[in-house]
């Protein structure tokens, strides 16, 4: 949410929402503050092409920027994914 930061007090609270509400076993190993959730045109979120990406699939094979309603949010998360590869050995 705008206007909200993303501190160690907060992940904490999520954390323990998720494992209270669900079970430990779903408390992620990472939670980040990003800018936009990139969504379809229809509103729904893409979580699945931002996954692959991060997985390290190439942007063009995961997500039509044409279906989207704000593909510009692409370019954090592309340099983010780019930023978190191992370099080849």
């Amino acid at each position: 949410r705008e206007g909200l930061a993303l501190d160690d007090a907060l992940r904490s609270r999520i954390n323990q929402a998720i494992r209270t509400a669900l079970s430990p076993r779903f408390v992620p190993n990472a939670i980040l503050q990003v800018q936009e959730v990139p969504r379809t045109l229809s509103g729904k979120k893409q979580e699945l092409p931002i996954k692959k990406l991060l997985l390290g699939q190439p942007l063009d094979k995961v997500v039509n920027r044409e279906a989207m309603a704000n593909p510009g949010c692409l370019d954090w998360y592309v340099a983010f994914a780019q930023s978190r590869q191992l370099p080849a050995a």
